[in-house]
């Protein structure tokens, strides 16, 4: 009980450390975070039960079926696992495309979602790695190897799979073309479940310290594309701040000041962490959240149309947004 406490414990940790540094990277406009508990725990306890349950039996009937172990470990791996779990942790991602489609406006917003549900599927999949396969087998020792290797040295694989999913789906969501809009999230799916093939079949062909290396350079070299593409994607919203905010200042919604500060991240970090001091944390907090949605929102507005009442939504948030004008700080 204690080695099974312990790799849970160890593995929700880490889920949620790298849950909330992936937060943080979503600098200008934050997903509710009673939306982002609802998809983590969508991984964690329907995808993470419902894979399991799924991979069990297929592997099951492949062993009956061909009486090779190997062969139903490098069937279920290589081709099941991959398709089956890059759906089920991608269902929460399609869920708050669906129902909640104000807070899906942009690639970020796509890939948090993503990221976020992969987390709480592997925090449920680490336990049950790092316990049956570390603590059972070598005891602690075993715990503590096993714990390095699925957090420290491929913790990351699942939210890098899965970004793909919530890419294809933001690329859909941004688009006036029926084509990318029937595309994009089939695309997202089949890099997501390549990606996730790929690294499923290298671990189980090369055994031993030069597979484990040659599967972290892999899972390694992925990682640091898709935060590059993260980076790039918060450039972009930043483009959308500067561009569609301009017109706020003419208008004496919001001061140049304002405008300068919710250009800026860091000028935004600090304008909340000064105004802890003052008694308007709120109202600074959600001012320069509602000054990013505004801006997502025209820009939508801009390429899209009136798709789901644009124009009424820049207005509601404009509204908001002069009540809470002379209690943020710059």
């Amino acid at each position: 009980m204690t080695g099974f406490l312990a790799a849970l414990l160890i593995s929700f940790a880490a889920a949620f450390t790298c849950a909330w540094l992936i937060y943080w990277l979503d600098r200008y406009e934050k997903e509710p975070l009673a939306l982002l508990g609802g998809v983590f725990l969508w991984g964690a306890v329907l995808a993470a039960g419902m894979a399991f349950l799924f991979n069990t039996v297929f592997g099951v009937g492949v062993y009956l079926f061909t009486s090779s172990e190997a062969l139903s470990n490098v069937v279920t791996g290589s081709l099941e696992a991959p398709v089956v779990e890059e759906a089920l942790k991608g269902l929460a991602v399609l869920l708050v495309f669906l129902i909640f489609r104000r807070e899906f406006d942009s690639v970020l917003d796509g890939i948090v979602y993503a990221a976020i549900a992969a987390l709480g599927f592997a925090a449920t999949e680490n336990t049950y790695y790092i316990y049956h396969f570390g603590y059972l087998k070598n005891g602690w020792t075993g715990l503590a190897e096993l714990a390095a290797v699925r957090i420290f040295l491929v913790g990351w694989q699942h939210p890098f799979y899965t970004a793909f999913i919530g890419i294809g789906l933001a690329a859909a969501r941004l688009s006036r073309s029926t084509a990318v809009r029937l595309s994009a999230p089939l695309i997202g799916f089949a890099a997501a479940v390549g990606a996730h093939a790929m690294h499923n079949t290298l671990a189980e062909f090369l055994q031993g310290s030069a597979g484990l290396a040659v599967g972290a350079a892999y899972d390694w070299t992925g990682w640091l594309f898709m935060l590059l593409f993260i980076a790039w994607a918060i450039f972009r919203e930043r483009g959308w701040i500067v561009k569609q905010l301009r017109e706020e200042v003419s208008l004496g919604l919001i001061t140049q000041g304002q405008y300068q500060t919710a250009c800026s991240a860091w000028s935004q970090g600090w304008a909340r962490f000064h105004s802890i001091f003052s008694g308007s944390y709120r109202a600074t907090n959600r001012f320069y959240g509602l000054c990013a949605e505004l801006a997502y929102k025209k820009e939508q507005l801009s390429t899209l149309g009136e798709e789901g009442g644009n124009g009424k939504e820049i207005e509601r948030l404009r509204e908001e947004m002069r009540g809470l004008n002379s209690r943020a700080r710059t």
